[in-house]
This record gives structure tokens, C-alpha cells and sequence, in this order.
């Protein structure tokens, strides 16, 4: 299964932006948004290292209640896994 995790900007550099959610930070790139304007706090939907979409704080937020949701709904993974 593919997942794009919302996360929020916290810097540009060219494209490549610093990135974090739930206090995890990655590098990921702009390139595929080059034809918008990414900024310090916007939330951007990553997949494999690539913001794919800009999208707003409450959909963000929506998006990590769901995980939240599906994590504490799955079973625990066995010791050794």
C-alpha cells in the first residue's frame, strides 16, 4: 500500500524544502510543485521524498486523525517482527 503523509514546511531551499510532522523532519523536494509557490508553514502531501500536492492545515490534521485512527485499530505486531 502507498502512502502520502501530510507534513508541514518548515524551510525552502530552492527545491528542496525541510519538512516535519509529528516531530519527525525529512528532506524532501519540490520539484514536482515547481509551478506553485511553497512557503515556510504550508502542509504539502509527501510520498517517497516528494511533495505530490499543497493542501490546507485542516486537511492535513483530518488526514493524521485517520492514521491515528487505523495505527490504534491495527493489532500489535508480534515480538521479534
Amino acid at each position: 500500500m502507498c502512502l502520502g503523509i501530510p507534513m508541514q514546511v518548515r524551510e525552502v531551499d530552492g527545491f528542496m524544502a525541510r519538512c516535519e510532522a509529528k516531530g519527525v523532519e525529512r528532506q524532501v523536494s519540490l520539484f514536482l510543485l515547481q509551478e506553485e509557490t511553497v512557503l515556510p508553514d504550508d502542509y504539502v502531501m509527501v510520498h517517497v521524498g516528494y511533495a505530490i500536492q499543497k493542501m490546507t492545515e485542516t486537511d492535513a490534521r483530518s488526514a493524521w486523525e485517520l492514521y491515528d485512527q487505523m495505527l490504534a485499530a491495527s493489532p500489535p505486531e508480534p515480538e521479534g517482527a
